[in-house]
């Protein structure tokens, strides 16, 4: 009696199968730049920009985090996906990098067709919402290291800016704007505590429902994480110019923006301005969380922060209203005190 590969549970067959299933669903998103098929050993892409003097790669790599956990006890897994592109998307955005494509890494215990393809679908989603291309990725079979029903999600974005238009915060200067974007919610970050809180601490269903929550607690906290490239990059063409941005993940604010501000300052950050969606306030009341941790675990309504010249304040405002953002004056730069970020 012969052994197969599928008696140690690794299914050819099925992943056969389930490249089949998604090839229709990646080429959706490549564009004129992807040059190879589906099932190439390395995936290639144009690196022609003849609109850039100097073109410099941006690359940037992330995971979903314990997440994933909520989508796999609610069995639903097609905007996962969202979150790891936008994960890694919004990290090189922050430079002005226009994302160009996108790599994913799936290990899972046993292939899923039904599953597998609807974590690709998110993947191919998060890709149109960026304006890049999912032109490659690895699935992976882990008997024995994951259950039949786990599976994670890793993966890596490039994107491109001209030299001279690199953002970094460099010329950041005490009176400039601190101008927010708001988030759908908890993104990807923080779900350890999410998961303690409330259902460890509260013992709450997933599907329970809430007088200040317009969803199931479930698909409250399942919400993707936004996706800020188009709008942003949009209004840097209409001429918005943006001396820094921080993309508000783990860490929070009191670990994120001290990353891209020059020694001499800080920030000052009225929270009576930001837009705190009635999730954070559920988690700071059932887990009894400092005001401190709360800004230091989860974004608390703002995904991405960017800074701008007092004068052009009321210019990046209207530019970024009108590619479909909700821009708020959050706080502005002062001179360095004792503190780097200060919260009042």
């Amino acid at each position: 009696m012969s052994t197969s590969y599928r008696d140690s549970g690794v299914d050819i067959d099925k992943g056969n199968q389930f490249v089949k299933r998604i090839a229709p669903i990646v080429k959706s998103t490549f564009s004129e730049r992807v040059i190879t098929d589906i099932g190439g050993f390395g995936a290639l892409f144009s690196g022609s920009f003849p609109g850039m003097a100097d073109p410099v790669l941006v690359s940037g790599t992330d995971g979903v985090g314990t997440k994933l956990k909520i989508a796999q006890m609610m069995g639903k897994h097609d905007t996962i996906g969202i979150d790891a592109v936008a994960m890694c998307v919004n990290d090189i955005l922050v430079s002005g990098a226009q994302p160009l494509f996108f790599l994913d890494y799936l290990a899972c215990g046993a292939i899923d067709v039904d599953r597998m393809t609807d974590i690709v679908k998110g993947l191919a989603e998060g890709c149109r919402l960026a304006g890049c291309s999912l032109i490659g990725g690895e699935t992976a079979e882990h008997p024995g290291v994951m259950a039949p029903e786990e599976y994670d999600i890793a993966g890596f974005a490039v994107g491109v800016v001209d030299r001279s238009r690199i953002i970094n915060g460099a010329a950041i200067a005490p009176g400039d704007i601190i101008i927010g974007l708001p988030s759908s919610g908890i993104h990807s970050n923080g779900f350890s505590l999410v998961r303690k809180i409330f259902l460890e601490m509260k013992g709450y269903r997933l599907d329970a429902t809430f007088p200040d929550l317009a969803k199931p607690l479930g698909e409250t906290i399942l919400a993707p994480t936004r996706i800020y490239c188009k709008s942003v990059l949009a209004a840097m063409a209409d001429g918005v110019a943006i001396k820094g941005m921080v993309h508000i993940t783990g860490g929070g604010f009191y670990e994120n923006i001290p990353r891209i501000l020059p020694d001499t300052t800080a920030v000052n950050i009225d929270k009576r301005s930001v837009p705190t969606p009635p999730i954070f306030a559920m988690l700071q009341r059932d887990g009894s969380v400092e005001d401190r941790e709360m800004f230091t675990t989860f974004n608390m309504g703002i995904g991405l922060m960017l800074f701008v010249e007092p004068g052009t304040a009321d210019k990046a405002l209207e530019r970024l209203r009108s590619h479909g953002e909700e821009p708020i004056v959050i706080g502005e730069v002062v001179p360095l005190g004792a503190d780097r970020v200060i919260i009042r």
